[in-house]
């Protein structure tokens, strides 16, 4: 594991990808916030490390909210850009979270079935249970892994990628996640962070063909720690 002064944590990489587990608060790409985007610090890392002159190529495969943790898939060439590409569409990479919620949910293990509708203007989505025009099915798998004292930690394994799904889907059921004030939580965390983690991901790499497995370790933080315990 490296990580550089930017304090980057690499958890997987090769000639044709680069896996790093993103901290709460970084953006994954620029955005009118004009802040620095992870993928600038990650081009930064590989220029460095490789010692590659001129622009270095870096794919986006997907994002995470500002407030959320854990995994990101960077391609460090277009074809296999193009190919995890394909794959997300197809749904073949298996991406598991996990999440910190104040109420219990009714079954300790069930899946949610709803429908939701992006808001562009306050970047929200809205939940409904029957198909709504414009919305688009959602699904998702949950189990509780943990009781803790005033939260529990639920792991989540995505069927569909959603904007703000879990987020969206957990407080419609009446169990928002910790800090996430957008979707019903009481209060915000400290840091602005949200207590949404993604914690693993499985898939085949697109050029070797090998089973990849990655799990991102959680935050340095008291809830997190307790849910490692």
């Amino acid at each position: 594991m490296y990580s550089n002064k930017d304090n980057l944590e690499v958890l997987f990489e090769d000639n044709h990808l680069v896996i790093v587990n993103k901290k709460s608060g970084d953006i994954v790409q620029g955005d009118k916030t004009g802040d620095k985007p992870l993928s600038d610090v990650v081009k930064e890392y590989i220029k460095e490390k490789y010692n590659k002159p001129g622009e270095v190529f870096l794919g986006v495969v997907h994002r995470l909210d500002r407030p959320t943790s854990g995994i990101i898939i960077f391609a460090r060439t277009s074809k296999a850009l193009e190919r995890l590409n394909k794959m997300l569409r197809n749904r073949v990479i298996s991406k598991t979270y996990w999440a910190v919620i104040k109420n219990n949910p009714k079954k300790p293990t069930d899946t949610l079935i709803h429908f939701l509708k992006k808001n562009p203007k306050n970047n929200k989505s809205t939940v409904f249970k029957k198909e709504a025009q414009g919305s688009k099915k959602a699904i998702l798998h949950y189990t509780t892994l943990k009781n803790l004292e005033n939260y529990l930690l639920l792991e989540i394994d995505l069927e569909t990628g959603r904007h703000h799904q879990i987020r969206a889907q957990l407080s419609f059921i009446g169990s928002p996640i910790k800090g996430d004030l957008k979707y019903g939580a009481s209060r915000s965390n400290k840091d602005g962070s949200i207590h949404l983690h993604a914690r693993k991901i499985n898939f085949t790499h697109p050029v070797s063909k090998k089973t990849i497995t990655i799990i991102a370790p959680t935050p340095s933080e008291v809830i997190w720690n307790a849910c490692m315990d």
